[in-house]
C-alpha cells in the first residue's frame, strides 16, 4: 500500500468517527509524530535510570497491587 493510499484510508476511518475521546487520541498520536525532539539527560538523570534499571534486575519494586495497597495504607494513617 502507498503512503498516499494509507492517508487516503486513515483519513476515511477518521471521517467515521465520532468518538470525542478517540479523536483526542488519534490527534495525540498524530500531533506527537511531528515532534522530533531528541531529550538530552544529565548525567545524574543516566545515572538514576541505571540505578532503577539495576534495582529491577534484582526485583526491587512493587507490583501495581502492591503499589496500590501500600497507598491506600498510607491514605488510612491520616
Amino acid at each position: 500500500m502507498s503512503t498516499a493510499e494509507l492517508k487516503k484510508k486513515l483519513i476515511n476511518q477518521i471521517h467515521e468517527i465520532n468518538d470525542d475521546d478517540i479523536l483526542k487520541e488519534i490527534y495525540q498520536i498524530l500531533k506527537s509524530g511531528k515532534q522530533d525532539k531528541i531529550y538530552k539527560l544529565t548525567d545524574e538523570q543516566i545515572s538514576t535510570v541505571q540505578e532503577a534499571q539495576e534495582q529491577i534486575k534484582r526485583g526491587e519494586f512493587l507490583s501495581d497491587d502492591d503499589a496500590e495497597q501500600e497507598i491506600d495504607k498510607w491514605l488510612g494513617e491520616k
